[in-house]
């Protein structure tokens, strides 16, 4: 499910078609860890008190440890394989956020230090209401001339709201990956926020996240 929340709220609910009537849009850094990893038991551990410490005329150690670990062999089951399928299973959980009140001049610091190109706009319930894009806060169209210096002095004043993009996109977390990928493509966005029916930010995706699902363990599920 694709949604469209602009300061007013959401003005959109459906599939991702009339998604390109939106702007294109940044892409926000994102590294999803997917991972995991049985870890062995060691050799000494969980071995009977007598087989620890063998008395004279006992097998050797390396004998009962080996025989323990193979005893072990059918009762340590894999963790499941489940593919990656959906939005939540490999979108960004923890994702920087800009309030609507910000100044353009604190905003660009912000993204600066955070190595971000573009971040969602929350108002003050935690909604999203827009998008922050790099290009927003420094149009190509300023000719560095004397005037062009004022008015981006100016601008750097004003709030987030004046330049943001909104109404923006956003996905719900139970949402196909393979729509999600049709979307990005559609539209040229490079990636979404994440959020329930009422705008709430839960997480963001990027193309780099659905990239990294393919090669991924377990991997993307494209074709089930």
């Amino acid at each position: 499910m694709f949604f469209v929340f602009g300061p007013a709220g959401q003005i959109y609910r459906g599939g991702a078609h009339q998604l390109s009537r939106v702007l294109a849009v940044g892409g926000v850094q994102r590294i999803q860890a997917l991972s995991g990893q049985l870890q062995a038991p060691s050799p000494e551990a969980g071995l009977p008190a007598h087989a620890q410490a063998p008395e004279a005329g006992a097998p050797p150690m390396r004998q009962l440890q080996a025989a323990w670990a193979y005893a072990q062999t059918g009762r340590v089951k894999p963790k499941t394989r489940r593919p990656l399928t959906q939005v939540s299973d490999v979108m960004t959980r923890e994702v920087f956020s800009l309030p609507m009140d910000m100044l353009i001049q604190d905003a660009w610091q912000a993204l600066r230090l955070e190595q971000l190109s573009q971040a969602p706009v929350l108002n003050a319930r935690g909604q999203v209401v827009g998008l922050l894009r790099h290009a927003d806060m420094a149009p190509a169209e300023l000719l560095p001339d004397l005037d062009g210096i004022k008015r981006t002095f100016a601008q750097a004043r004003e709030p987030v709201t004046k330049v943001m993009l909104s109404p923006a996109p956003t996905v719900s977390d139970d949402t196909d990956l393979r729509r999600v990928a049709k979307a990005l493509l559609e539209t040229g966005l490079s990636g979404l926020p994440v959020t329930d029916e009422a705008g709430m930010l839960l997480g963001f995706v990027a193309r780099s996240d659905i990239l990294r699902a393919l090669v991924a363990d377990p991997p993307l599920d494209l074709w089930s």
